[in-house]
């Protein structure tokens, strides 16, 4: 599943397994469905095939390095997948159409499709809420605080100057005033 949240455009592929050469000819087919952007951003969870070392096994090495300049891979932290807006796409194919037995991988091909087609002739959008500020909140330790003062202090006759986390400014009460930041330890 490949989608363009804003745009509500969307493009998905049923293949009968995950293998790296799947996924290198599905990005053959983002780079046909969006040729007209220059660079195509694709934000992933961590999935073993989704590297680029899959597009050089699956496909000449000039195609592969052209079709490996058109992408930037973003990919989201571990345990970080409900980032990834493919993943609500695919959440919603889920209900809309797989919610069902389907028989035969071909049907399940024609029943993609048809969703597929429907989703991108109403411009089925995702409105995404998380704000950077969100982020900084839910993902504090993935974004450091820098505090605009630099500490300085003397320790052994060492003149010791270096930029410090909000977490490290901010004395835990039961050290009382025993407490050394880590990098004094």
């Amino acid at each position: 599943m490949a989608c363009e949240p804003l745009a509500g455009r969307r493009i998905a592929k049923v293949t009968e397994h995950k293998k790296r050469q799947d996924w290198a000819l599905f990005l053959q087919d983002i780079a046909e469905a969006w040729s007209g952007a220059e660079r195509i951003t694709l934000v992933m969870d961590n999935l073993n095939t989704h590297s680029a070392a899959s597009l050089y096994e699956a496909l000449m090495p000039e195609q592969a390095k052209a079709l490996r300049d058109r992408f930037e891979f973003v990919y989201t932290p571990k345990h970080g997948s409900w980032l990834n807006m493919a993943e609500i796409e695919i959440n919603v194919l889920v209900g809309q159409c797989l919610d069902r037995r389907i028989d035969s991988l071909e049907r399940m091909r024609k029943e993609v499709a048809a969703w597929q087609q429907r989703r991108n002739q109403l411009d089925a959008k995702i409105h995404w809420q998380f704000t950077t500020r969100d982020a900084r909140v839910k993902l504090r330790r993935l974004y450091p605080q820098i505090d605009a003062c630099l500490d300085t202090r003397i320790f052994r006759g060492f003149f010791i100057g270096c930029r410090k986390t909000v977490e490290q400014h901010q004395r835990p009460a039961a050290f009382g005033k025993s407490y050394a930041p880590p990098y004094f330890r």
